[in-house]
């Protein structure tokens, strides 16, 4: 190929290649869903997604190609999505609003062809997979800045929701603005924790005297900018694309390390993988005798099951100080290490969910 159209002329017949794969890559996951309309069969798989990719990746790095990791998640999760709305369209709640970092993460995972639902709340997003009226709910659990998220886990300890899937987002904040330069901005929005996020960001560029206005999300922070050329916002990378607002600068934030553990429910049970974490709750019968705590925990050690998490959270009982303990283990509930646990706890343990383990970029 010795000039740019000859490049083009290779790559539209490539493209054409991959459009017919991939028709009938969806030929098949059509019959596949009909398999498991029949049989009462889960339609997301994330274990099934996760193997996938790995596997895709692994065969990349053996082909000397040119994707990385990274490159082949964001385009497979894309095709994933595709083909769930050819088995079984399904509908997908959130914490709003549109544009949230929230709505991100379950557009990672559910793409752009989704029925989603906005909810003001954690306890609306409960609330409606409680009643049928969406298959899937997103939410956030934790983030490496701020901790958990209290009512998440209190939800989770009193809904007949689980947790299906987890992932790791990194909080990156952008900077966008329909003005050509830095000069004509007389005000930005974004949500009070934006500009405390942003504050060095905001030093250099000599934007520390510009009009800050607070607002109730950096969605909206997207919306108001959207609609002044004298203005601009720190939101998420997705509110700047849903509003038409060009970005002048990404990744704005103060830690760049900063990400947020989100955790996708639904009223099915995962099948066993290779890589998989569990959630728990533990209230313990006699959690204000001493030791009782470390005698549960030493059960875990005993039978070499790795703990990667543990928080405990008031039980809002009346009448003392009483707490509960929400654990997260490396395994699933099915495994027989597990099972010989929850024997010795019987009525102190509640399952949470069972899911393959999201990637953390800071293990």
């Amino acid at each position: 190929m010795k000039t740019l159209d000859d490049c083009r002329v290779a790559i539209d017949a490539i493209d054409n290649e991959i459009l017919e794969l991939l028709n009938k890559r969806m030929i098949i996951v059509k019959r596949v869903g009909e398999i498991k309309n029949s049989s009462g069969g889960a339609i997301y798989r994330p274990e099934r997604e996760k193997a996938i990719i790995q596997r895709l990746t692994q065969h990349s790095i053996d082909q000397q190609g040119m994707l990385n990791a990274s490159a082949i998640e964001a385009i497979f999760l894309e095709i994933f999505a595709v083909s769930r709305n050819l088995e079984l369209p399904e509908r997908i709640a959130y914490l709003g609003p549109e544009g949230s970092f929230t709505h991100q993460a379950a557009e990672s995972r559910f793409g752009a062809m989704s029925d989603y639902l906005s909810l003001g709340s954690i306890h609306s997003v409960f609330k409606t997979l409680e009643a049928k009226r969406a298959k899937f709910g997103v939410v956030p659990i934790e983030n490496s800045r701020d901790g958990v998220v209290g009512e998440t886990l209190d939800l989770l300890a009193k809904s007949s929701v689980k947790i299906v899937a987890e992932l790791y987002m990194p909080i990156h904040m952008s900077f966008a603005t329909k003005a050509k330069k830095l000069s004509q901005i007389t005000k930005i929005y974004s949500k009070d924790k934006g500009f405390g996020q942003c504050r060095e960001f905001l030093q250099e560029h000599n934007l520390v005297n510009v009009e800050q206005i607070p607002v109730e999300s950096t969605a909206k922070a997207a919306i108001l900018a959207a609609q002044n050329p004298n203005s601009a916002a720190i939101c998420s990378h997705i509110a700047a694309k849903l509003y038409s607002i060009p970005t002048m600068f990404d990744h704005v934030e103060d830690d760049i390390g900063s990400q947020t553990r989100f955790v996708i429910l639904s009223d099915f049970k995962n099948e066993k993988s290779q890589d998989d974490k569990t959630s728990i709750l533990v209230r313990l019968k006699d959690s204000v005798k001493a030791g009782s705590l470390v005698h549960f925990l030493q059960d875990f050690d005993e039978q070499n099951i790795n703990l990667s998490k543990i928080e405990s959270r008031p039980s809002k009982n009346k009448g003392g100080f009483d707490y509960w303990f929400f654990i997260d283990f490396y395994g699933h509930i099915d495994d027989e290490k597990f099972q010989k646990v929850l024997q010795k706890h019987k009525g102190e343990v509640t399952w949470l969910g069972s899911y393959a383990k999201g990637e953390n970029s800071e293990v």
